[in-house]
This record gives structure tokens, sequence and C-alpha cells, in this order.
């Protein structure tokens, strides 16, 4: 898609199609109280050729709701369409981002190729978070998952115009702009590696797209494998990649600014399980097929590290992805089995689909090893997390308020949702074992909880993040904004995160 901000009058803008932001100003509540949408744009031509169905009670301006209008009258655009933020008085930012997506998806199987967004005048909007999150959301409105489709329509929108008020500061929307250009991409780039099968996205194959990334956009990087795994003594890892006869793939990212010699080094850790069979805890036949996506953490960790790269931050960055394959072979691990940690400590294997955990256990203590001060972790991990949280939040936990804080500022910007839970005493004596240190899973109670505790082991004392993203990994039915299938949650808000640094 090509991405453009110009500073045109919009009612002069020769186009297919104009998208325009409406917002219901209706304060009053009760069975009586009507909506009143109005424009979020001063441009007079755009008003008129709106103002009689706005009028009329057709429109409602609700939260990404669209109507569209063919030849509308004044306007040099073929089509206009109004698109809803909902309430004026609880508009945000994030809205301004799904409606660009809305405005995109809607483009896209009409025909139409090239679509000018109006940057929404408004008191409670922002022109310069709006500007970057309206990129953003038309950039991931605008990908389809059916990579593999023998006779797949491009149904791509070639063109993408934002036009904002020529009063506006030129300089920092242009600013915001390129910044958005670059997380959406990046946010993209997550979604098309979550979105390969796992016949086309192996532990190995992932090493080598991350390589490539990172040497285009200037990451150090180093990819090993099995060998490198035992020379660490990661038996937690290679504990999980010994069922498959795919290697593992531990992947190391490097962002070291210029003149950034000294303060924090920031660990991002990701789970990379490119397909989860369950090993020998065998998963359940049915719906098995979405577990090419158990390596969105490790995708996330990835496009984070991207985006850091482009936008520069004044501090050091370690992204490290551990990839592997969970396959119930001969040689696989049986529950039972007690395996040593590359931190020392034992783990008794209660059951073999808790593999994620083990394979962040010895990223976790790599990336301690190779100078992080402070940590984050992202991985698909439990069940459990989407039972208490559903497919609204993904759930957040950590051992230190202050580094949260960075994390909860973080989210402002964003958009995402991420619910912290708890970490306790409790907690980690269900994730004690009779035979070893501790056990890989404490039950069926408060599994997101005690895989917390399980993972802070072996962080210690490092101030840490960590993400349970189960639940929005994948969104199962396509929204206004956004297709079916991968959704690159963490990444904007791991890169605002590290940014808070």
């Amino acid at each position: 898609m090509r991405t453009e901000l110009t500073f045109a009058n919009l009612s002069g803008i020769e186009t297919e199609l104009l998208a325009v932001l409406a917002a219901d100003t209706q304060s009053a509540k009760g069975p009586d109280a009507k909506p009143e949408p109005v424009l979020l744009t001063t441009d007079p031509a755009v008003k008129a050729a709106v103002a009689a169905v706005l009028a009329s009670g057709e429109y409602k301006a609700g939260a990404n709701e669209t109507l569209l209008l063919h030849a509308p009258a004044g306007l040099a655009a073929k089509r206009l369409l109004i698109v809803g933020l909902g309430k004026l008085g609880k508009a945000t930012v994030h809205g301004v981002r799904s409606g660009a997506g809305t405005a995109v998806r809607f483009t896209k199987p009409r025909g139409i190729r090239e679509l000018v967004f109006a940057l929404p005048d408004a008191e409670l909007l922002a022109p310069g978070p709006c500007v970057r999150a309206a990129v953003e959301g038309a950039l991931v409105g605008d990908f389809d998952p059916d990579t593999y489709r023998s006779e797949r329509k491009d149904l791509s929108v070639q063109s993408f115009t934002l036009a904002a008020a020529a009063s506006f500061d030129r300089g920092a929307l242009e600013a915001a702009f390129a910044e958005g250009v670059i997380v959406g991409e990046s946010q993209n780039f997550t979604r098309v590696l979550v979105n390969e099968p796992g016949n086309k996205l192996t532990p190995t194959i992932l090493g080598q797209r991350a390589a490539e990334m990172a040497s285009e956009v200037g990451l150090g990087w180093d990819v090993y494998s099995t060998e490198t795994l035992h020379e660490l003594k990661m038996g937690a890892f290679w504990s999980v990649s010994q069922g498959s006869e795919e290697p593992p793939a531990l992947i190391v990212l490097r962002y070291e600014p210029e003149g950034v010699t000294t303060g924090p080094v920031l660990g991002l850790v990701g789970k990379g399980i490119t397909f989860d069979s369950g090993g020998i805890s065998l998963k359940p036949g049915d719906n098995m097929e979405k577990m090419k996506y158990d390596m969105a953490g490790g995708a996330a960790m990835i496009g984070a590290m991207r985006a850091i790269a482009l936008l520069k931050p004044r501090v050091r960055v370690i992204g490290i992805v551990c990839a592997a394959e969970n396959m119930p072979d001969g040689k696989a691990q049986k529950p039972g089995d007690v395996q040593t940690a590359m931190s020392g400590k034992t783990i008794e294997i209660i059951n073999t689909d808790a593999e994620g955990r083990l394979v962040l256990a010895d990223g976790l203590a790599y990336a301690r090893q190779l100078g992080a001060t402070h940590l984050i972790d992202a991985a698909t991990l439990t069940g459990a997390c989407v039972v208490a949280l559903g497919m609204v939040n993904a759930g957040a936990f950590s051992n230190d308020d202050a580094t949260y804080a960075k994390f909860d500022a973080a989210l402002g910007v964003s958009g995402e949702k991420f619910w912290r839970l708890p970490l306790g005493d409790e907690y980690a004596e269900l994730i004690k074992s009779d035979i070893g240190d501790i056990k890989n899973t404490g039950g069926r109670w408060g599994g997101a909880c005690t895989a917390a505790e399980f993972l802070k082991v072996f962080v210690e004392d490092t101030p840490w993040i960590h993400l349970d993203i189960a639940g929005l990994a994948w969104v199962e039915n396509s929204l206004p904004y956004i297709a079916k299938g991968p959704s690159g949650v963490a990444v904007r808000t791991i890169l605002e995160w590290v940014r808070n640094f």
C-alpha cells in the first residue's frame, strides 16, 4: 500500500473514495434520546453533502458504522464514506485507528483501490496521535490471511492518503505519519509470520526470516541451533525440541544505538513454538491446525525489534526468540521426566503441553546472561488466561511496579488491552515439585498465575513483565477494522514500553 499525507482541501480532492469520521453528540440518556451525528470536519462542502442524510436519523454514527454516498454533491470525490466513532465525548485516538481500518476494509471488496481518509477535526482528538493511529489502522486493515489461495485476488488498497487541515503543524504531522507507517508495517510483518503454516515456517525458517529482516533494518543478529543449546545447557528449551525432526532455533537480535553504552538493557523474550501438537500430552484434534500461531509471542518480539531499529530509541535492546516444534515422537520428553534448565533449576514435567514456559525459562535466563537489566516476555501461554479474560484483554504480570508503570503508560499510546493479574507465594506453592525444584504445571486452578510464577523463578530479582496473549493473538471472527486471523497483538505496546525507557 502506498501511503501519503496531504494538506489539500477535502472538497477538491479527486479520488475514488473519500472517508470522513462522524460522531454522536447526543449526551442525554433514555428511550427518547435520539442520536445527533455530526461530521468531524470543518469543510463546509463535505458537511453540506451529508446534511440531509444525517438529519434523517438513518445514520447514528455508532462505532465503525458506515454509510456510503455516491456522487456526493459539491465534492470532487466519486464516493463519500462516513465512518462512525460512537459518542463524541468518549471518542479516542484508538477509535480513529479502528475507523481508518474500517474504511480500508469497507473499500477492499468493492474493487476500490484508492482511498483518502480525512483527519478528524475535534478538540478531543490531538492531530499528531490521530495521524499515527490512522495510518496504523489503515495498514492493519489492508492485511488478509489468504496467502496460499491458488486463485487469490489482490483486493489490497493500492493508495491510502491521509488528508489534514492546512492549519495543522505540517512538520509534526509528517513525523507522526512516518512513525505510523513503521509501526503498522511492523505489526503486519508479525502477522505475516504468525499466519504461516507449520510446514512453511519451521524454527529454522523463522530464524532465516528474522535474520533477513535484521539485516535490512540494521540490527545485529545470530541464529543458533542444537549444538549451542547443549553448550549453554538449555535443558528446558531442548526438552521441547527433542521430539521433532525439525531442529530448534535460538534467535538473537541486537539493537545498539550509537553512543549509548550505559543505562538499562531491555530483554525482549518470545515463545516461538512454530507448531504445538502438545507432545506426548497430545492436544485434542479439534482446532489443532491453529497451533501454528503458538509462535505469536516470538513473532511479536521480532516485529517490535523491526520497529525499534527504524524508530531508533536511545536504549539498548536484546530480542530473543526460542523457536521449536512440540511433537510426540519416540524421542519426545514424557510426563514425569525431570529436566535441568540453563539456570540449574530442575523441572518435573507434569504435562508436555505446558511447553511454552520451558522454552521461555531458558530464554529469560539467557537474556539475563547477555546483560538484560529489564525483561519482558510474550507468549500464547495458557488457555486459563483466555478463560479468565476472554478475548477482550490479554494478561499481564509483573514483579516490579515501576517497570509495569512504563508498560501501563505504553497502553495509552498503543490502544491494546492488557489486564494485570496477580502473582504471589500462594501460586508459587502450587508449582513446587516433590522430586525436583518446580513442576511445569500447578493444576487446574489459576493456571495463568501459576505459569507466570514458573517464569518468575527464572528472572529472579530482574524487573520483569510477562504477557499472556493467548486470547488475542488470533482474531476468531472478522471485525470491521481487522481481518480474521493473526492480530499482531503486543507489537505496539512492547515498542512503546521500550521507548518509555
